[in-house]
């Protein structure tokens, strides 16, 4: 064996010959150390050196090895040692001693699953041979090694199904929930639970659909929804029992247990036939969020529970479980999920006659309001009124404002509703959440209908988006454009530039400053600003990228945004949110496909190639081995279902492979995609850049890891400006003279200038970063969220660029540099 030397094996010889059991224990833990838990084949000289020692020397040395087990720290050592003390405890004459085996199985039962899995049944067996109960703990390491490590064995497989009892496996917020509840349910309820725990398959069949509705007819209903949608609403909470996590898993305590997983399922599929209420589709949906959510290590928690809630939203039919397929198609990028969503919204639309858009636009529901974006609730009535709530939204987000019963302005709820109106309180409270998410879902559809070239009735369009209870609250904050004739609406109509109103239409579509002419451009943005509009993303101030001389010479492709460096995970997470398809490179020998958005309306695929960059494991990668940054390359079109082109992980250019040579597959000429294609693409990949830059962080002055970046840090955080950042110049050379610093501030080249008390700053208009006089000296500041969006009353015409918002609050503070307390910015003000 490679890591074992003759020198321990004879020490180990001599130690066990001299029955030193403690310096035995000792070297025999230094072997388990470099081992890594091989003690069979070579491994085997050192546990035959044990034979020297007699049986009762060998249960002196096992009590030696488990008491300095105990405190080892690393699993691998720890499990490495226990295998030697199973192999050592096989050659007593009664087999392995069960004390030995119920302290092994302790400390199996700190780990989701357990290496080498084969152990756990000698352990258990071993334990229940003497009589003794197998705990909760220990149960659950068995049940989770068989069904989810690759290294279980299927006579594991067949042990863990005699394990009954517990019904779950113990440590998870929601599993103690229904272990706790069921004595007291009764039996009806224990087989309901047993038959959700058979739920292995993708979804659910005839027979399992029968069976369960057989099983609920021995529970009352109101118990039934209650009771299921409180356990569902306890998914994802802390462990309860918190694992050791191993050098080489994920993030254990994030992810869901895997035994559990099968009845979670089948308790997801059972609210199908559950009495109908708001909250089932309310839980669902929150379930498909967090059961996406990404662990380290190891990717979304559970995929399959949420295809599962995904498929019991769209088998509950409701206008409520519509509303949330809808808003979740604007939010989940994880493709299994994504292609989900779209067959459950695809059959709903065959279903209801309907194009897939309509449904989409019909789902959103109106939470109850009876005007535009304002809802009024009582919370009592005539002289037994409590308070009065009232839900709004202001700007992109919901807001609750109260009112005690004398009418006056209250910061919470009064005591009475609290107490008399617990359960009203909490559905409202419910909405509001709901509300913001919703809110932040159709911002996010309405941004994608540029690409989309939608073209409304205008009668349809008034009910679905301006007059909408909820979408009017964004679509009133845009501008449109009916039978040819930009509107916007102010003062209660749809005025055109010069204020006329615009009344009614033929039809309406969604406006967009390609083409039109800069100087209707800047009418808008002038518009919006005198009527103090602030829109819900960019639309007057959105950038427009035409064909540059460079992209004219190189014809097929783009260097516009090349030789960039982004942190991966962040451009990935963006990337999808912006209807990208992207795949995390790994430092392995593999090849990847660029980051790819296809546009079937337009016959085009679009491609932005990206290459891993590092050569140093663990410190250019994750702990699972995914490049922490990439370097960008060129972008490029090609016709829609054109052969991909794939390029090894770590670089060395992109090929295209061609079963039958064909023109239609090469790359498209940039002149020939359309303008609002190649500017939107642009405006992603802008994005892409502005936003997982190495060079937007303010503590890479040094340039990352040994310096590597500290040319591109430095070029982009104080270079030229690209488009986005060309478009916060502009509006900020109007924005600075109405600020409260207009005497301190002003728009200088690619810089906002700001004279403060004891020096002066130049703040990059692109990154963000600040350099400061007299010797452009860096100044960092690292902002906390709130701190990044606090600019006062500063009006912004438009929501969602937080690098603006950043520079605003940078600018403020700096204005007043003798008042700044934060030590950490004061120290370098003094330097």
């Amino acid at each position: 064996m490679a890591f074992l030397y003759p020198d321990e094996v004879a020490a180990v010889r001599a130690k066990a010959k001299a029955r030193d059991v403690p310096a035995l224990a000792d070297e025999l833990i230094h072997v388990a150390d470099i081992n890594d838990g091989h003690w069979g084949h070579d491994g085997r000289r050192v546990t035959d050196a044990l034979d020297a020692l007699d049986e009762s020397g060998k249960h002196e040395l096992v009590a030696a090895l488990i008491e300095r087990a105990s405190g080892i720290t690393a699993p691998g050592h720890r499990a490495s040692v226990h295998t030697l003390v199973t192999v050592v405890g096989r050659t007593f004459g009664a087999g392995l001693p069960p004390d030995v085996a119920e302290t092994m199985l302790q400390d199996a039962a700190k780990h989701h699953t357990y290496w080498p899995a084969t152990q756990l049944r000698t352990y258990a067996e071993a334990v229940v041979g003497d009589g003794r109960r197998l705990s909760p703990e220990a149960v659950a390491v068995i049940r989770r090694t068989a069904y989810g490590a690759r290294w279980q064995g299927e006579d594991l497989k067949k042990y863990a199904k005699t394990l009954t009892e517990p019904v779950l496996n113990r440590g998870e917020a929601w599993a103690d929930a229904v272990i706790a509840d069921l004595p007291a349910l009764g039996g009806a309820w224990a087989k309901l639970v047993a038959h959700a725990a058979t739920a292995t398959a993708a979804r659910p069949s005839e027979t399992w659909n029968k069976k369960a509705v057989a099983l609920l007819a021995d529970i009352p209903d109101e118990q039934a929804g209650d009771t299921v949608r409180r356990w569902l609403s306890l998914v994802g909470r802390p462990r309860t029992w918190p694992l050791e996590r191993g050098e080489y898993e994920h993030e254990v305590n994030e992810s869901y247990d895997l035994f559990n997983s099968v009845a979670l399922r089948g308790l997801v599929w059972l609210t199908v036939h559950l009495p109908e209420h708001p909250d089932t589709a309310r839980v669902l949906g929150g379930l498909v969020e967090t059961s996406l959510r990404k662990v380290a290590g190891l990717g979304p928690r559970s995929p399959k529970t949420a295809n599962a809630a995904v498929l019991a939203l769209a088998g509950l039919g409701t206008g409520a479980a519509l509303a949330q397929l809808a808003r979740l198609i604007t939010k989940v990028t994880y493709k299994g999920t994504v292609k989900e969503l779209d067959a459950a919204l695809e059959a709903m639309a065959r279903s209801l006659n309907l194009s897939r858009d309509e449904v989409e636009e019909l789902a959103v529901p109106t939470y109850g309001f009876a005007e535009v974006g304002r809802r009024v609730v009582e919370f009592g009535s005539g002289d037994d009124r409590a308070a009065t709530a009232v839900v709004s939204v202001q700007g992109g987000r919901a807001t609750l404002t109260w009112s005690n019963s004398t009418g006056r302005t209250v910061k919470a709820p009064p005591a009475a509703v609290r107490t008399d109106h617990a359960e009203d309180l909490k559905e409202l409270k419910a909405t509001v959440k709901d509300l913001d998410q919703m809110l932040s879902a159709q911002a996010e559809r309405l941004d994608r209908q540029f690409l989309a070239q939608r073209v409304w009735p205008f009668a349809a369009w008034r009910e679905r988006y301006l007059d909408h209870a909820l979408v009017g609250t964004l679509a009133r904050r845009l501008i449109w454009v009916v039978d040819g004739t930009p509107v916007a609406f102010v003062d209660g109509a749809l005025r055109t530039l010069d204020g006329s109103a615009v009344d009614d239409g033929g039809s309406v579509e969604l406006w967009h400053p390609i083409g039109r002419p800069v100087e209707e451009v800047v009418a808008w943005r002038e518009f919006l600003e005198r009527h103090g509009i602030t829109q819900p993303f960019k639309q007057a101030h959105r950038e427009v990228y035409l064909l540059t001389a460079a992209e004219e010479r190189t014809r097929t492709y783009s260097n516009r945004f090349a030789a960039h460096i982004l942190r991966q995970h962040q451009f990935h997470a963006l990337a999808a949110v912006r209807g990208w398809s992207n795949r995390l490179r790994l430092m392995v020998d593999d090849t990847y496909p660029p980051a790819t958005r296809t546009l079937p309306g337009w016959g085009l695929r679009a491609e932005f190639w990206v290459e891993g960059v590092g050569e140093e494991y663990g410190e250019d990668t994750t702990e699972a081995g995914a490049y922490l940054r990439l370097a960008t390359d060129q972008v490029r079109f090609y016709r829609h279902g054109a052969p991909e082109n794939t390029a090894h992980a770590g670089g060395g250019g992109y090929e295209q492979y061609r079963y039958v040579e064909n023109a239609l597959d090469d790359p498209v000429p940039l002149a020939d995609v359309p303008p609002l294609v190649l500017s939107e693409v642009m405006r992603d990949v802008d994005l892409f850049v502005g936003v997982a830059s190495v060079g937007n962080d303010p503590t890479w002055q040094d340039g990352g890891p040994r310096g590597r970046f500290r040319d591109y840090w430095a070029e982009y955080s104080f270079g030229e400006l690209s488009g986005t950042a060309e478009t916060r110049r502009d509006l900020l050379a109007r924005l600075v003279p109405r600020l409260a610093i207009a005497d301190r501030a002003q728009v200088v080249g690619r810089f906002l200038e700001v004279r403060g008390n004891l020096r002066t700053y130049r703040i990059h208009l692109g990154s963000g970063n600040i350099l400061m006089s007299p010797n452009d000296q860096y100044l960092c500041i690292v902002p906390k969220q709130a701190q990044e969006e606090k600019t006062g009353p500063v009006f912004l015409p438009f929501e969602g660029d937080r690098v603006l918002a950043l520079i605003l609050s940078k600018a403020l503070l700096l204005a007043k540099d003798d008042q700044i307390t934060d030590r950490s910015i004061v120290s370098q003000l003094r330097m």
